[in-house]
């Protein structure tokens, strides 16, 4: 069976700032309290991308960065110790991954915005609206970003979008034999889509996956068939009102499991009843 290595993870969500400030709380060594999240303001964008994006684009950006400079200071660390090249992380490129990205419903602010102006009787869309209008618009300023032009995809799945972005990600690093980033994220909607489809709160989680057994890794991770029909639920009232309220959140247990070094199966919420299993090893 084909293993995956994390090598870094990026999460941001209430209560959930960053990977090392949320590993204690996700290994039930300190209490969640779902406190607003910070902001978030994609620092490597240029200053007149920056100004132009959108809420959605800021918090995948933010967790995708978060993951690649953790793996790049793991890997600058080892290579001082002599242990581990920098061969795939130069100085300029050392985001360069390739990418997938997930995210059920894409950013509904822009899609709110741009339908109150079909009401209207000039119709008059702005540009840059429509241009954030597509799916694909998050990976588009992670690769101005970070100057990156390996392949991106950009999927839905409506609530089973992580496990297809996971499994997206993995097929692909092992196809590849490459690194590959995975980011999924989704955002309450406004009102009044809202009434329609509710998303409890921002959530978003990034991995970096390693189809090699690499030293340098948070957990190894193995896909498989498997005959459990139910999701793994989370003990914490919070938490679990978080995984069910979010598409992107349906990745708590994975990530429970992995800051509680903890061996085993996890079963992941795939949607339409669907259940993603999966071996963790610490």
């Amino acid at each position: 069976m084909n293993a995956l290595a994390i090598e870094s993870i990026g999460l941001i969500a209430p209560g959930l700032s960053g990977w090392e400030n949320s590993r204690p709380v996700l290994a039930g060594e300190q209490p969640y309290h779902a406190a607003p999240i910070p902001a978030t303001i994609a620092m490597l964008l240029p200053a007149n991308e920056r100004r132009r994006t959108t809420a959605t684009v800021k918090l995948a950006l933010q967790v995708a960065q978060e993951a690649m400079v953790s793996t790049t200071l793991n890997n600058k660390r080892s290579n001082r110790a002599g242990t581990t090249p920098l061969s795939s992380f130069s100085e300029e490129g050392n985001m360069c991954v390739r990418t997938v990205l997930a995210s059920s419903g894409g950013d509904s602010e822009v899609l709110d915005k741009i339908c109150v102006t079909l009401t209207e009787p000039d119709r008059m869309v702005s540009p840059t609206q429509f241009h954030h209008s597509v799916h694909n618009t998050p990976a588009g300023y992670w690769a101005i970003a970070t100057g990156c032009t390996l392949p991106s995809l950009s999927l839905s799945a409506y609530d089973g979008s992580f496990a297809a972005g996971l499994q997206e990600a993995a097929a692909l690093a092992w196809t590849e034999e490459a690194r590959v980033l995975l980011v999924a994220y989704d955002l309450p909607l406004p009102f009044p889509l809202s009434e329609r489809r509710m998303i409890v709160a921002p959530f978003a989680v990034a991995l970096l996956l390693n189809p090699m057994t690499t030293t340098q890794r948070l957990a190894l991770l193995r896909l498989k068939p498997g005959e459990i029909q139910s999701a793994d639920r989370l003990n914490h009232a919070g938490l679990e009102q978080l995984r069910t309220g979010n598409p992107a959140a349906r990745s708590l247990p994975l990530l429970c499991a992995i800051a509680q070094l903890k061996a085993g199966s996890v079963a992941l919420d795939a949607g339409h009843e669907t259940i993603l299993n999966m071996e963790v090893t610490p």
